[in-house]
């Protein structure tokens, strides 16, 4: 049987907190379940923890932020504690790499640089980032998409996409003309769709297209076309209970009504919500 320890004890609540992932991914003491993770079973809870602190800010709920950061916080530990034990880098140097590229990136506040607005800071934080992406390009061809993560939720990396060739020029003059190309890409799909047997191939590309355009449009308006996917989603989600709600008091549920009745309740529920 394994001896039952007491958790680490610290002034320091970071100190401690490594002292606890330490003891976790122990070999000998430690938790089974811990010491089997790796970093690629790791990676899909620091991707959820992410989200859940964008949910916790979305809401404004300061104490489910508090404990979200908390969880994500210790995504970064345990990956620090995984490569400490492979001999790679610790937490400590996970943190001076981030301080030195924050030192790095704002020679405005810790040089002598003179930048007179966030717009214009925003513009030297991108050169700074171009700068370093080409340094480690070295002789290889660089690109202005380099460094752009490819597991990226797909919409997320469509407006990455499309901000960087913005940067170099590759934009759209007007609005007017992002709202046409979606025109012209809806009529696309409506094409594909005419044929008797739709092409598998040819409809996902034609749909892809018609996201991107629509990327493309919030990006131009100055929105955040995740954070809109994710207001309307709740919004749908809302609705719908709503509708399922008022057919339950009836004694209903949504397998005994017909498609109309449920568009009746929806569009009730619209009337009711917040746009």
């Amino acid at each position: 049987m394994s001896q039952t320890l007491p958790p680490p004890d610290h002034h320091d609540p970071l100190q401690r907190l490594l002292a606890i992932m330490e003891r976790l991914r122990d070999p000998q003491s430690g938790c089974p379940w811990d010491i089997e993770q790796t970093y690629a079973s790791i990676v899909p809870h620091t991707i959820e923890e992410a989200y859940e602190v964008a949910e916790a800010v979305e809401r404004g709920d300061m104490n489910a932020l508090r404990d979200e950061l908390g969880d994500l916080l210790l995504q970064v530990v345990y990956h620090s504690q995984m490569a400490r034990e492979d001999g790679r880098f610790d937490f400590s140097d996970v943190a001076a790499a981030i301080g030195d590229k924050l030192v790095r990136r704002h020679p405005h506040v810790f040089g002598d640089l003179d930048v007179p607005d966030a717009a214009a800071q925003t513009v030297q934080w991108e050169e700074q980032k171009a700068r370093e992406r080409k340094a480690k390009a070295g002789s290889s061809l660089h690109s202005a998409l380099d460094g752009l993560t490819s597991t990226l939720p797909a919409m997320t990396r469509a407006l990455k996409l499309q901000n960087r060739a913005a940067r170099v020029g590759f934009d759209w003059p007007e609005i007017k003309q992002v709202v046409e190309k979606i025109d012209e890409e809806l009529a696309e799909v409506r094409a594909e769709l005419d044929h008797i047997t739709p092409d598998d191939g040819r409809l996902k590309s034609e749909i892809g297209d018609l996201l991107f355009t629509v990327v493309n449009l919030a990006r131009v308006v100055g929105t955040d076309p995740e954070a809109a996917l994710r207001h309307t989603n709740r919004k749908f989600e809302r609705r719908f209970r709503y509708m399922e709600q008022r057919l339950a008091e009836q004694g209903k549920t949504t397998g005994d009504v017909c498609l109309e009745e449920m568009e009746s309740l929806w569009c009730e529920a619209k009337t009711t919500d917040e746009p």
